[in-house]
């Protein structure tokens, strides 16, 4: 008897983890053990899929209006580390560091002072910023169907985008700097999912459900509030301001940005990560979760806190960009099958690796610079119409 593949749509899913498990314990005639089955090779998968973001980050560096080959980005951006090697009273280790790199590049600079502050000032921030939001959405859209047990939840559901543009949208409404704007925008964030939050606590019925539809509120409200301010705001320079910025984009990502954002970016994917393998058991079912010890409450309040906070920092520095935590997590999914140890880091990599890739499109195809909010959405909805479809056909 030939082994039959179980039917698994990418879209039917998040609950995926819970049918291979039970899969792989049954052991009965009809469903195979884990030892009869040929498992994919998921490292090796890892290894492609890491090696292919370090090779987009790389070339990255060369993308853009200002001509910089690929060389000249590595020499520069190694040339601190030489730099400061070689002025070290230290002979040894400048000789070391030296003799290290003599075979990779030449020692001596072969650039000028713009493309060093091209590759410093300009194209290292906005990588590194494309890299952070990615993972950043990217892995909240997995928390969160996971949570929900949902796919087609998104890091919106519990409004922190629009709470984040009503944010932004009030800092340039009152004329505020740049550094006020991701402030306020990633306190409107912090705000809307904590109105969602105490309105579903306050409901009746199933928590989720009514988390889900509060977040759905709230978001509502925010957007209305956004919307009365773009009425009242100057048609000259507020208005375009605030539209821009809703739009998304990373143009004006500062290092400043980038620190900012690291940390508490880092901060609330550490929780995730370490948790990956309980989001496996929540799939199983409440009950069966309760059984084997896990408080589910604290787990869906701490996993949907830390995936909001990353959402938040996200849309604070780049502004709102849709997509990327729908649709990547099904490609997740697809690749590295449906065991949250897998998805998790996965989501971090190619959602990191897909935005930087968008926002290289995004300063190039066009002479005037596309908003990532609009390439996000022409590349996400047909995949998404792709995955419906495939769903569809296989179930």
């Amino acid at each position: 008897m030939a082994d039959a593949e179980p039917t698994r749509s990418p879209l039917t899913t998040p609950t995926g983890a819970a049918t291979e498990t039970r899969l792989h314990t049954a052991g009965t005639a009809s469903a195979p053990s884990v030892s009869d089955r040929e498992l994919p090779d998921y490292r090796l998968r890892f290894i492609l899929l890491l090696l292919a973001a370090v090779f987009c980050v790389i070339a990255s560096f060369a993308v853009g209006r200002f001509s910089l080959g690929i060389s000249d980005a590595v020499l520069i951006l190694l040339s601190p580390a030489v730099h400061f090697a070689m002025s070290m009273d230290i002979p040894v280790l400048g000789d070391i560091v030296h003799i290290l790199l003599s075979p990779v590049i030449p020692v001596a600079e072969t650039w000028d002072d713009a493309m060093y502050s091209v590759v410093f000032n300009i194209r290292l921030p906005r990588i590194l910023a494309a890299l952070l939001v990615g993972a950043a959405l990217s892995t909240a859209g997995a928390a969160y169907q996971g949570m929900f047990q949902n796919p087609l939840v998104s890091p919106d559901i519990l409004g922190a985008s629009a709470g984040a543009g009503f944010g932004a949208a009030l800092a340039i409404y009152f004329y505020l700097g740049t550094g006020a704007i991701t402030v306020f925008a990633f306190a409107g964030g912090l705000v809307a999912v904590g109105t969602a939050y105490a309105v579903s606590r306050l409901t009746r019925g199933n928590p989720t459900l009514g988390m889900v539809l509060a977040g759905i509120l709230v978001a509502s409200l925010f957007s209305a509030s956004t919307s009365y301010i773009k009425l009242v705001a100057d048609t000259n320079d507020q208005l375009p301001a605030i539209t821009y910025w809703l739009m998304g984009s990373l143009a004006g990502a500062t290092m400043e940005d980038v620190y900012f954002a690291g940390v508490v970016i880092v901060i609330g994917l550490i929780p995730l990560y370490l948790f990956r393998w309980r989001m496996n058991v929540l799939t199983l079912g409440e009950d069966e979760a309760k059984s084997m010890g896990i408080n589910t409450n604290l787990l869906r309040l701490i996993v949907i806190l830390c995936a909001t906070l990353v959402t938040a920092v996200a849309v604070s520095i780049s502004g709102i960009i849709g997509w990327v935590g729908l649709v990547i997590p099904h490609f997740c999914r697809m690749i590295f099958g449906y065991d949250y140890r897998r998805i998790i880091p996965a989501a971090i990599i190619m959602g990191g690796g897909f935005l930087l890739l968008v926002d290289n499109f995004a300063r190039t195809i066009a002479t005037t610079e596309v908003p990532l909010g609009i390439l996000t959405a022409f590349v996400g909805a047909p995949i998404f119409a792709y995955l419906l479809m495939m769903g569809g056909k296989r179930s």
